[in-house]
C-alpha cells in the first residue's frame, strides 16, 4: 500500500508508491559517458578566454594562475546597480530587480568536476563560497543570499565547465521565509533547534544514513521529495555556513567529494542541483536555524499532480536509496 510521509522540517507531504517503485540501481542514467576535454577554445570559463566574461570580481591564484575565479553573470537575473524601490498599486505589488548574480568558476580545467578534484581545490572552492557569501551580505539592498550549483542539462546548466552561482535577492522568498518562521516557532515551543532534533532522530534510526563522520552526517530524509534526495548536515549547531571552523570545512570538502563520487559511480553521473541553505549570524536566527546542504538528483520529472497539489510522488524508498549508496565504494 502507498504511504504518505511528512517532512518534519518543512511539513510538506510526500507520497511513496511501492507499485511504481524501481530498484535503486534502475535509476542509473542512460546517458553515454563521453570524454570531456580539459580545455575548450570556445568556453568562456577556460583559461585564455577571460576576455569572454565580464570583468573579474575575485580570484584565488597560485604561481600566477587562477584556481578559482568569480565574475558577474553575463546574463544576470538581477542588476547590481540601481535603487531598491517597492511599488504597491491595488493588487499589483512589485520591487525593482536589483541585487547580485555572480558565477563562481570552480577550476581552470574544463573537466575537473568536484568528484575528481583534490581536497585542496575543493577547499579553495568552499573558501570562495564563504568569502563571496559574506561580501554579498554587506550590500544593504540584499535580504537573502543563495549559493547553488546546477550539474547537467537536466538540472538547468547551460555551460559544461564546472561552476556555481550566487544570487543576492532584494527580498526573502516566501518558501525561505516560511522555513525560518517554522524553525523559530518550533524553537519557541520546544526550546530546541528543529534541525538538530531531525538529525538526532535520523542518527538514532540509522536506516537512511549514507555516511557519518566526526562533524557531518549524510542521509536521505525520511520524506525525501525525489529518489536519492540527499541532505548533508553538520553536527554542530550553527546558522551560517560561513561560521564553520577550518577543520570542519576540511571534513566537509571530503564528505562532499565522497557523496558526489557515489552518485557518479552508482548512478552514471546523474544531473543534480546542490543548494546551500544558510543564514548569517547577527540576524537573530542563531538559536533556531541550522545550515545544511541539499542535493536534488534529477532522476524523475514533476508533472501535473506535483504542480496542482504542491506534493511529490517519490517512486523510491529513502531506506533503499541509502542502502544502495552505502554499498558504492
Amino acid at each position: 500500500m502507498p504511504e504518505i510521509r511528512q517532512n518534519f522540517i518543512t511539513k510538506e507531504w510526500v507520497i511513496f508508491a511501492p507499485e511504481r517503485s524501481k530498484r535503486p540501481e534502475e535509476f542509473k542514467t542512460k546517458k553515454e559517458k563521453r570524454e570531456v576535454p580539459s580545455h575548450s577554445p570556445i568556453c568562456p570559463f577556460c583559461p585564455g578566454n577571460e576576455h569572454l566574461t565580464p570583468p573579474e570580481l575575485f580570484s584565488i591564484k597560485k604561481d600566477g594562475n587562477w584556481l578559482v575565479r568569480v565574475v558577474p553573470n553575463k546574463f544576470p537575473a538581477l542588476e547590481r546597480e540601481g535603487e531598491k524601490i517597492r511599488s504597491l498599486k491595488g493588487i499589483k505589488r512589485s520591487i525593482t530587480g536589483v541585487g547580485i548574480h555572480e558565477v563562481l568558476i570552480e577550476a581552470p580545467l574544463h573537466n575537473l568536476f568536484i568528484p575528481f578534484m583534490g581536497e585542496e581545490q575543493i577547499l579553495t572552492v568552499l573558501e570562495t563560497y564563504r568569502l563571496r557569501y559574506l561580501e554579498a551580505w554587506k550590500d544593504p539592498k540584499v535580504e537573502m543570499v543563495l549559493i547553488f550549483k546546477n550539474h547537467g542539462e537536466g538540472a538547468g546548466t547551460s555551460l559544461e565547465h564546472p561552476h556555481s552561482q550566487l544570487i543576492g535577492l532584494p527580498i526573502i522568498p516566501t518558501d525561505i521565509r516560511q522555513r525560518l518562521w517554522d524553525a523559530m516557532r518550533y524553537y519557541d515551543e520546544n526550546g530546541e533547534c528543529i534541525y538538530c532534533r531531525n538529525l538526532e532522530e535520523e542518527i538514532k534510526d540509522g536506516e537512511r544514513i549514507v555516511m557519518e563522520t566526526k562533524n557531518f552526517v549524510v542521509f536521505i530524509p525520511y520524506a525525501a521529495y525525489t529518489p536519492f534526495h540527499t541532505w548533508i548536515f553538520p553536527k554542530n549547531h550553527r546558522c551560517s555556513f560561513s561560521d564553520a571552523k577550518d577543520d570542519e570545512m576540511e571534513e566537509f570538502a571530503r564528505v562532499l567529494k565522497d557523496i558526489l563520487l557515489k552518485f557518479y559511480k552508482g548512478l552514471n553521473d546523474p544531473d543534480y542541483n546542490i543548494l546551500l541553505r544558510s543564514y548569517p549570524s547577527g540576524k537573530g536566527t542563531e538559536r533556531f536555524f541550522h545550515w545544511y546542504v541539499s542535493i536534488v538528483l534529477r532522476l524523475t520529472k514533476s508533472a501535473g499532480f506535483e504542480l496542482g497539489s504542491g506534493m511529490f510522488i517519490n517512486t523510491s524508498l529513502p531506506e533503499k536509496d541509502a542502502e544502495f549508496l552505502r554499498s558504492i565504494k
